[in-house]
């Protein structure tokens, strides 16, 4: 008798698994450029504490004038910019 059922088929080929390379490390950063960092985030502290210094003298005046009280503001916003990239010379990459 004739049979009715296909004859199996061959087992798939063996593929090599798929493996995760990770993408290569940038080039280190050097000493120079470091150094240069962190000087330039040190010299931006500067502002950051006449802000603090002279904010805490308006803020004890009974009148506070908006445009100063932006101008501390920026003043800490620049303070802030300064220890990211002292935080960066720091950390390294």
């Amino acid at each position: 008798m004739s049979e009715t059922n296909p004859p199996p088929l061959p087992p798939a080929p063996a593929q090599p698994p798929h493996e995760y390379v990770p993408p290569p490390l940038p080039p280190r950063r050097g000493g120079c450029a470091t150094a240069f960092m962190a000087l330039f985030g040190v010299f931006l502290l500067l502002p950051g504490l006449c802000a603090l210094l002279f904010g805490f003298g308006v803020l004890s005046e009974s009148k506070t004038d908006p445009s100063i009280l932006f101008l501390i503001l920026l003043g800490l916003a620049v303070c802030f910019a300064g220890v990211m990239l002292i935080r960066a010379a720091i950390k390294g990459g």
